[in-house]
């Protein structure tokens, strides 16, 4: 059986949300702190990437320029940061929490991008946003959950990931700025600066991993930094932004789905409704789909800009 070209870049980007997925048990089993975990991510998620960017011939002279290289630098320092955060957050929440909560930064990314660009948002990018961000408040738990004092720490991994959304969505932009550059380059840099600077931050000299804790280790570079991005960015050129926009949220949902079968974690029925709003929200911004206009048309919809 044979597959278009388009019919291929579905199947490969839903594989590589489905092993996006996956990393929160990764985390939860390699049993270490963030700072260190991101830190063995970065080690071998770079010998992963330059192995297949050298196979690929994709070290261009061109790609290293003064720009290119202090913006990616600048993207390394964010994304590092991010991944902490993000690891943190799943410890102190859970994987399904952390997971959609971070997949608020789509919005991040149109508010930014409007704030620098000074793009007009419209009635209707507006009206997705804050529908996101209601449903951001249900699935974080906060508002279901009852009296949250005395759960501090379950609130911090809730701004961790928050954070590491809008940190996110600032890689993305300069990602977008950089043009033609490769993203596999891109993603080999910020290994490259998670590697360099994390033994400073915190020196690992005395971490001790057992045999099964490497497993997990690897894995979180090999498959889920090296693989995954591979298959995410060698689809994305293949797919249209609609079909893009619907699989991009195989990984929040593998995520749910593991988190619930792995741990027994499953979220609550308002946390499930607003996951449900993220993605329809997302969904809403990223194709431009028109909502019911209250300003100067009445009832009439309008359609999204050619």
């Amino acid at each position: 059986m044979s597959f278009t070209e388009r019919q291929q870049g579905a199947i490969t980007l839903a594989s590589g949300g489905l092993l996006m997925g996956t990393i929160g048990v990764f985390v939860e089993e390699a049993r270490l702190d963030a700072l260190s975990m991101v830190f063995f991510r970065c080690l071998f998620g770079f010998f992963a990437l330059a192995a297949y960017c050298a196979w690929k011939g994709f070290f261009a002279r061109r790609h290293f320029t003064r720009r290119t290289v202090v913006l990616a630098v600048v993207s390394g320092v964010l994304m590092v940061t991010q991944w902490v955060g993000f690891f943190d957050a799943i410890h102190r929440t859970s994987i399904a929490v952390a997971t959609v909560v971070f997949h608020v930064q789509p919005f991040w990314v149109v508010l930014i991008g409007a704030a620098l660009f000074h793009e007009r948002l419209g009635i209707d990018r507006l009206g997705w946003i804050s529908a996101a961000f209601v449903g951001l408040v249900l699935a974080s738990g906060v508002v279901t959950s009852g009296n949250l004092q005395g759960h501090s720490s379950y609130l911090i991994g809730i701004g961790e990931a928050l954070a590491g959304s809008v940190l996110y969505a600032s890689v993305t932009l300069i990602a977008k700025s950089l043009g033609d550059l490769r993203p596999h380059l891109l993603t080999l840099a910020q290994c490259l600066v998670g590697v360099v600077c994390l033994p400073f931050i915190a020196p690992l000299g005395a971490v001790h991993i057992g045999p099964q804790q490497w497993f997990w280790l690897v894995g979180m570079g090999v498959l889920h930094t090296g693989l995954s991005y591979v298959l995410i960015y060698g689809a994305l050129p293949k797919l249209t932004t609609p079909v893009i926009a619907v699989l991009l949220f195989v990984y929040p949902l593998t995520a749910i789905a593991v988190d619930a079968l792995v741990y027994g974690r499953a979220l609550s029925v308002p946390q499930l409704a607003g996951m449900a709003l993220i993605v329809v929200s997302s969904l809403g911004v990223n194709l431009g789909w028109p909502l019911v206009s209250v300003v100067r048309h009445g009832w009439r919809v309008r359609r999204p800009a050619e």
